[in-house]
Protein backbone atom coordinates (compact mmCIF):
# COMPACT_ATOMS: atom_id res chain seq x y z
CA UNK A 1 0.00 0.00 0.00
CA UNK A 2 1.54 3.41 -1.22
CA UNK A 3 2.14 5.64 1.65
CA UNK A 4 1.18 8.56 0.13
CA UNK A 5 -2.74 9.43 -0.84
CA UNK A 6 -2.96 12.47 -2.88
CA UNK A 7 -5.73 14.86 -1.90
CA UNK A 8 -8.17 15.69 -4.78
CA UNK A 9 -7.59 19.29 -4.24
CA UNK A 10 -5.75 21.61 -2.44
CA UNK A 11 -6.83 23.17 1.27
CA UNK A 12 -9.44 25.67 0.72
CA UNK A 13 -8.71 28.73 2.94
CA UNK A 14 -11.78 29.50 5.37
CA UNK A 15 -13.16 33.25 4.22
CA UNK A 16 -12.49 36.37 7.05
CA UNK A 17 -16.35 35.87 7.33
CA UNK A 18 -17.21 32.27 7.90
CA UNK A 19 -16.33 33.08 11.88
CA UNK A 20 -17.64 36.71 14.22
CA UNK A 21 -14.63 38.01 16.19
CA UNK A 22 -16.19 36.56 19.42
CA UNK A 23 -16.00 33.36 18.12
CA UNK A 24 -12.48 34.01 16.26
CA UNK A 25 -10.96 34.92 19.69
CA UNK A 26 -12.25 31.90 21.45
CA UNK A 27 -10.53 29.94 18.64
CA UNK A 28 -7.33 31.84 19.02
CA UNK A 29 -7.65 31.63 23.20
CA UNK A 30 -7.62 27.74 22.36
CA UNK A 31 -5.58 27.12 19.79
CA UNK A 32 -2.61 29.32 21.90
CA UNK A 33 -3.42 27.85 24.95
CA UNK A 34 -3.26 24.28 23.63
CA UNK A 35 -0.13 24.89 21.79
CA UNK A 36 1.33 25.97 24.81
CA UNK A 37 -0.21 23.32 27.11
CA UNK A 38 -0.97 20.44 25.22
CA UNK A 39 -4.11 20.38 27.75
CA UNK A 40 -7.37 20.47 26.49
CA UNK A 41 -8.54 24.04 26.99
CA UNK A 42 -12.05 25.21 29.16
CA UNK A 43 -14.13 27.37 28.97
CA UNK A 44 -13.12 29.21 32.46
CA UNK A 45 -9.97 29.73 31.19
CA UNK A 46 -11.15 30.88 27.55
CA UNK A 47 -13.53 33.40 29.16
CA UNK A 48 -10.63 35.46 30.48
CA UNK A 49 -8.77 35.48 27.26
CA UNK A 50 -8.13 38.88 25.48
CA UNK A 51 -11.06 39.71 23.18
CA UNK A 52 -13.22 37.48 24.76
CA UNK A 53 -15.16 39.19 27.75
CA UNK A 54 -18.58 37.34 28.03
CA UNK A 55 -19.79 34.43 30.88
CA UNK A 56 -18.45 31.02 30.81
CA UNK A 57 -21.68 30.47 29.77
CA UNK A 58 -21.14 31.84 26.81
CA UNK A 59 -18.39 30.42 25.71
CA UNK A 60 -19.30 27.22 25.89
CA UNK A 61 -22.44 27.74 23.72
CA UNK A 62 -19.54 28.55 21.69
CA UNK A 63 -17.34 26.34 21.85
CA UNK A 64 -20.39 23.93 21.16
CA UNK A 65 -20.81 25.65 17.77
CA UNK A 66 -17.26 25.75 17.17
CA UNK A 67 -17.12 21.96 17.59
CA UNK A 68 -20.33 21.36 15.42
CA UNK A 69 -18.03 23.81 12.38
CA UNK A 70 -16.02 21.72 12.95
CA UNK A 71 -12.84 23.95 14.39
CA UNK A 72 -12.66 21.94 17.45
CA UNK A 73 -13.46 18.57 19.22
CA UNK A 74 -13.81 17.31 22.62
CA UNK A 75 -11.40 14.38 23.15
CA UNK A 76 -12.89 13.37 26.13
CA UNK A 77 -16.50 13.72 27.73
CA UNK A 78 -16.27 16.61 30.35
CA UNK A 79 -13.11 17.42 29.13
CA UNK A 80 -12.10 21.40 27.29
CA UNK A 81 -11.64 21.16 23.86
CA UNK A 82 -8.58 21.07 21.09
CA UNK A 83 -8.36 22.56 17.43
CA UNK A 84 -9.00 20.21 14.90
CA UNK A 85 -7.13 21.06 11.35
CA UNK A 86 -9.52 22.99 10.47
CA UNK A 87 -9.14 25.14 13.36
CA UNK A 88 -5.26 25.39 12.94
CA UNK A 89 -5.89 26.31 9.03
CA UNK A 90 -8.33 29.40 10.43
CA UNK A 91 -5.51 30.41 13.10
CA UNK A 92 -2.64 30.50 10.09
CA UNK A 93 -4.59 32.37 7.81
CA UNK A 94 -6.02 34.29 9.52
CA UNK A 95 -5.30 34.88 13.14
CA UNK A 96 -1.48 33.88 13.76
CA UNK A 97 0.70 37.35 14.57
CA UNK A 98 3.71 37.67 12.71
CA UNK A 99 6.18 35.60 14.05
CA UNK A 100 9.59 36.89 14.89
CA UNK A 101 12.90 35.78 16.02
CA UNK A 102 14.37 36.93 19.54
CA UNK A 103 17.38 38.99 19.28
CA UNK A 104 19.56 36.18 20.54
CA UNK A 105 18.42 33.90 17.85
CA UNK A 106 18.64 36.16 15.18
CA UNK A 107 22.63 36.66 15.81
CA UNK A 108 22.93 33.34 15.97
CA UNK A 109 21.58 32.85 12.58
CA UNK A 110 23.65 35.71 11.23
CA UNK A 111 26.46 34.50 13.29
CA UNK A 112 26.31 30.91 11.60
CA UNK A 113 26.39 32.30 7.84
CA UNK A 114 28.83 34.89 8.66
CA UNK A 115 31.42 32.05 9.71
CA UNK A 116 30.54 28.82 7.57
CA UNK A 117 32.77 28.09 4.90
CA UNK A 118 33.39 24.87 3.10
CA UNK A 119 31.65 23.11 0.94
CA UNK A 120 27.95 23.48 0.17
CA UNK A 121 26.94 20.00 1.37
CA UNK A 122 28.87 21.01 4.71
CA UNK A 123 27.22 24.09 5.12
CA UNK A 124 23.16 22.94 3.75
CA UNK A 125 23.89 19.58 6.68
CA UNK A 126 24.80 22.05 9.29
CA UNK A 127 22.29 24.41 8.63
CA UNK A 128 20.08 21.68 9.01
CA UNK A 129 21.10 21.63 12.28
CA UNK A 130 20.41 24.86 12.78
CA UNK A 131 16.97 25.31 11.57
CA UNK A 132 15.76 22.43 13.86
CA UNK A 133 17.86 24.24 16.99
CA UNK A 134 15.95 27.24 16.58
CA UNK A 135 12.48 25.29 17.41
CA UNK A 136 11.42 22.40 18.76
CA UNK A 137 11.04 20.49 15.28
CA UNK A 138 12.58 18.23 12.89
CA UNK A 139 14.54 20.48 9.94
CA UNK A 140 14.93 18.98 6.40
CA UNK A 141 16.87 21.08 3.69
CA UNK A 142 16.57 19.97 0.36
CA UNK A 143 19.57 21.46 -1.40
CA UNK A 144 18.99 23.70 -4.90
CA UNK A 145 20.36 22.06 -7.79
CA UNK A 146 23.35 22.76 -9.09
CA UNK A 147 23.14 22.20 -12.59
CA UNK A 148 23.54 26.06 -13.35
CA UNK A 149 26.30 26.16 -10.96
CA UNK A 150 29.74 27.68 -12.93
CA UNK A 151 32.58 25.68 -12.91
CA UNK A 152 35.69 27.73 -11.20
CA UNK A 153 38.25 24.84 -11.25
CA UNK A 154 39.22 21.66 -13.09
CA UNK A 155 42.16 19.70 -12.75
CA UNK A 156 43.65 16.37 -13.09
CA UNK A 157 45.54 14.73 -10.88
CA UNK A 158 47.77 11.81 -10.88
CA UNK A 159 47.22 8.44 -9.50
CA UNK A 160 49.14 5.32 -10.78
CA UNK A 161 50.55 5.55 -14.48
CA UNK A 162 47.37 5.12 -15.77
CA UNK A 163 45.11 6.11 -13.05
CA UNK A 164 44.08 10.25 -12.87
CA UNK A 165 41.67 11.91 -10.55
CA UNK A 166 39.88 14.78 -12.23
CA UNK A 167 38.79 17.30 -9.39
CA UNK A 168 36.08 19.87 -10.27
CA UNK A 169 35.52 23.02 -8.16
CA UNK A 170 31.92 24.89 -9.02
CA UNK A 171 30.67 28.11 -8.19
CA UNK A 172 28.65 27.15 -5.24
CA UNK A 173 31.44 25.30 -3.27
CA UNK A 174 31.04 21.56 -3.92
CA UNK A 175 33.84 19.82 -5.06
CA UNK A 176 32.91 16.66 -7.51
CA UNK A 177 35.89 13.91 -7.75
CA UNK A 178 35.85 11.31 -10.49
CA UNK A 179 38.54 8.36 -10.72
CA UNK A 180 39.39 8.14 -14.41
CA UNK A 181 40.96 4.82 -16.45
CA UNK A 182 43.03 5.88 -19.24
CA UNK A 183 43.84 3.89 -21.90
CA UNK A 184 47.50 5.19 -22.02
CA UNK A 185 49.89 6.54 -19.80
CA UNK A 186 50.22 10.15 -19.03
CA UNK A 187 53.88 11.62 -18.13
CA UNK A 188 53.74 14.80 -15.60
CA UNK A 189 53.99 17.29 -18.58
CA UNK A 190 51.21 16.10 -20.70
CA UNK A 191 49.21 15.90 -17.29
CA UNK A 192 49.68 19.53 -16.91
CA UNK A 193 49.43 20.74 -20.56
CA UNK A 194 45.65 18.75 -20.73
CA UNK A 195 44.66 19.91 -17.23
CA UNK A 196 45.23 23.88 -18.67
CA UNK A 197 43.14 22.98 -21.97
CA UNK A 198 40.79 21.77 -19.99
CA UNK A 199 40.97 24.57 -17.54
CA UNK A 200 40.49 27.30 -20.71
CA UNK A 201 37.69 25.08 -21.58
CA UNK A 202 35.72 25.02 -18.77
CA UNK A 203 36.33 27.57 -16.70
CA UNK A 204 33.20 29.69 -15.92
CA UNK A 205 31.17 27.65 -17.93
CA UNK A 206 27.82 26.29 -16.84
CA UNK A 207 28.11 22.40 -15.35
CA UNK A 208 24.90 21.41 -17.23
CA UNK A 209 26.74 22.74 -20.71
CA UNK A 210 30.30 21.96 -19.37
CA UNK A 211 30.45 18.58 -21.56
CA UNK A 212 29.65 20.01 -24.92
CA UNK A 213 32.46 22.63 -24.02
CA UNK A 214 35.30 19.16 -23.78
CA UNK A 215 37.97 19.73 -27.01
CA UNK A 216 36.93 17.03 -29.03
CA UNK A 217 40.30 17.04 -30.99
CA UNK A 218 43.66 17.21 -29.10
CA UNK A 219 46.98 16.89 -31.68
CA UNK A 220 48.74 14.59 -28.63
CA UNK A 221 45.83 13.47 -26.49
CA UNK A 222 42.75 12.16 -28.54
CA UNK A 223 41.53 9.31 -26.60
CA UNK A 224 42.14 11.05 -23.05
CA UNK A 225 39.40 13.43 -23.47
CA UNK A 226 36.45 10.93 -23.67
CA UNK A 227 36.36 9.39 -20.81
CA UNK A 228 36.95 13.12 -19.01
CA UNK A 229 33.95 13.87 -21.21
CA UNK A 230 31.86 10.99 -19.52
CA UNK A 231 33.36 11.95 -16.17
CA UNK A 232 31.40 15.36 -16.74
CA UNK A 233 28.18 14.02 -17.59
CA UNK A 234 28.36 11.97 -15.10
CA UNK A 235 28.75 14.26 -12.38
CA UNK A 236 26.18 16.75 -14.43
CA UNK A 237 23.43 14.12 -14.05
CA UNK A 238 24.22 13.56 -10.34
CA UNK A 239 23.98 17.45 -9.30
CA UNK A 240 20.63 17.41 -11.07
CA UNK A 241 19.56 15.04 -7.99
CA UNK A 242 18.07 16.29 -4.72
CA UNK A 243 19.74 16.17 -2.01
CA UNK A 244 17.86 15.67 1.70
CA UNK A 245 19.76 16.77 4.79
CA UNK A 246 17.76 16.51 8.24
CA UNK A 247 18.85 18.12 11.30
CA UNK A 248 17.18 17.09 14.41
CA UNK A 249 15.45 14.22 14.34
CA UNK A 250 15.26 13.58 17.99
CA UNK A 251 12.90 16.26 18.48
CA UNK A 252 10.28 14.19 17.14
CA UNK A 253 10.44 11.80 20.44
CA UNK A 254 9.86 14.87 22.31
CA UNK A 255 6.93 16.29 20.57
CA UNK A 256 4.69 12.96 19.67
CA UNK A 257 3.27 11.16 22.69
CA UNK A 258 2.87 8.22 20.83
CA UNK A 259 5.56 6.66 20.14
CA UNK A 260 4.13 4.48 17.12
CA UNK A 261 3.81 7.89 15.37
CA UNK A 262 7.38 8.79 15.98
CA UNK A 263 7.83 5.95 14.16
CA UNK A 264 5.77 6.31 11.50
CA UNK A 265 7.17 9.94 10.74
CA UNK A 266 10.85 8.93 10.75
CA UNK A 267 10.22 5.85 8.56
CA UNK A 268 8.83 8.95 6.30
CA UNK A 269 11.42 10.94 6.56
CA UNK A 270 14.13 8.32 5.45
CA UNK A 271 12.90 8.25 1.98
CA UNK A 272 14.08 10.91 0.37
CA UNK A 273 12.05 11.00 -2.73
CA UNK A 274 9.06 11.25 -0.56
CA UNK A 275 10.53 14.22 1.40
CA UNK A 276 11.62 16.48 -1.70
CA UNK A 277 7.93 15.86 -2.75
CA UNK A 278 5.86 16.66 -0.23
CA UNK A 279 7.74 20.06 0.42
CA UNK A 280 7.42 21.31 -3.50
CA UNK A 281 3.96 19.76 -3.42
CA UNK A 282 3.34 22.40 -0.48
CA UNK A 283 5.08 25.18 -2.22
CA UNK A 284 3.99 24.40 -5.86
CA UNK A 285 0.60 24.66 -4.04
CA UNK A 286 1.04 28.15 -2.98
CA UNK A 287 1.40 27.04 0.75
CA UNK A 288 3.83 27.77 3.42
CA UNK A 289 2.02 25.19 6.14
CA UNK A 290 0.29 22.12 5.89
CA UNK A 291 -1.66 20.57 8.37
CA UNK A 292 -2.72 17.46 9.33
CA UNK A 293 -4.40 15.51 6.22
CA UNK A 294 -3.76 18.58 3.70
CA UNK A 295 -0.41 17.42 2.68
CA UNK A 296 -1.67 14.01 1.65
CA UNK A 297 0.49 11.79 3.13
CA UNK A 298 -1.94 9.35 5.82
CA UNK A 299 1.54 8.69 7.96
CA UNK A 300 1.54 12.11 8.77
CA UNK A 301 -1.98 12.92 9.47
CA UNK A 302 -0.97 13.86 12.88
CA UNK A 303 1.89 16.31 12.09
CA UNK A 304 2.21 19.89 10.17
CA UNK A 305 4.65 21.04 7.39
CA UNK A 306 6.25 23.98 7.38
CA UNK A 307 8.19 25.46 3.82
CA UNK A 308 10.08 28.19 2.84
CA UNK A 309 11.84 28.36 -0.99
CA UNK A 310 15.59 28.26 -1.74
CA UNK A 311 15.56 30.90 -4.66
CA UNK A 312 18.57 31.07 -6.92
CA UNK A 313 17.57 33.76 -9.29
CA UNK A 314 14.09 33.93 -9.49
CA UNK A 315 13.52 30.02 -9.37
CA UNK A 316 12.81 28.04 -6.28
CA UNK A 317 15.35 25.64 -6.32
CA UNK A 318 15.43 24.35 -3.06
CA UNK A 319 13.37 24.69 0.45
CA UNK A 320 13.52 23.92 4.13
CA UNK A 321 11.24 22.63 6.06
CA UNK A 322 10.29 22.12 9.63
CA UNK A 323 8.19 19.32 10.47
CA UNK A 324 6.14 18.38 14.04
CA UNK A 325 3.04 18.16 15.22
CA UNK A 326 -0.02 19.60 14.37
CA UNK A 327 -0.04 21.32 17.53
CA UNK A 328 2.61 23.30 16.17
CA UNK A 329 4.04 27.58 17.10
CA UNK A 330 3.07 27.97 13.46
CA UNK A 331 4.60 31.67 13.92
CA UNK A 332 7.63 30.46 15.60
CA UNK A 333 8.16 28.09 13.02
CA UNK A 334 7.53 30.37 10.11
CA UNK A 335 9.39 32.68 11.14
CA UNK A 336 12.60 30.09 11.65
CA UNK A 337 11.84 28.93 8.22
CA UNK A 338 11.81 32.29 6.55
CA UNK A 339 15.10 33.61 8.04
CA UNK A 340 16.89 30.38 7.55
CA UNK A 341 15.45 30.13 3.57
CA UNK A 342 16.10 33.59 3.04
CA UNK A 343 19.91 33.11 4.36
CA UNK A 344 20.51 30.15 2.49
CA UNK A 345 19.01 32.03 -0.80
CA UNK A 346 21.71 35.10 -0.17
CA UNK A 347 24.59 32.68 -0.49
CA UNK A 348 23.28 30.81 -3.31
CA UNK A 349 23.12 33.73 -5.19
CA UNK A 350 26.61 34.51 -4.14
CA UNK A 351 27.49 31.66 -5.21
CA UNK A 352 25.51 31.44 -8.75
CA UNK A 353 26.68 34.82 -9.43
CA UNK A 354 22.30 35.86 -9.15
CA UNK A 355 20.92 39.37 -7.78
CA UNK A 356 17.83 38.03 -6.25
CA UNK A 357 14.89 40.41 -7.37
CA UNK A 358 12.34 39.50 -4.63
CA UNK A 359 14.96 40.18 -1.43
CA UNK A 360 12.80 40.08 1.82
CA UNK A 361 9.77 38.53 0.44
CA UNK A 362 8.12 35.83 2.58
CA UNK A 363 5.07 33.55 2.38
CA UNK A 364 2.85 33.78 5.19
CA UNK A 365 0.36 30.52 6.00
CA UNK A 366 -2.07 29.65 3.02
CA UNK A 367 -1.26 32.62 1.24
Amino acid sequence: MSTRTRASKGPQRASTGELDPRRAAILDAVVTEYVGTATPVGSAYVAKAPGVNVSSATVRADMVALERDGYLVQPHTSAGRIPTDKGYRFFVDHLAPAGVLGTAQRQRVKRFFDRVHGEMEDMLERASRLLSELTPYAAVVVSPSHGSATIRSVQLVSLAPRLVLLVVVLSDGAVEKRTLELDQELTDEELAGLSGRLAAALVGSELAKAPARVPTEDPVLPTVLEPVGRALREIARSEQNDEVYMGGPSRLAEAFDAVETVRSVLSILEQQLVVVTLLRDVLDRGLSVAIGTEHGYEPLSSCAVVVAPVKVGDNETGAVGLLGPTRMNYPQALAAAHVVSSELSERMNEAYGHRRSDKGRGRRGGH
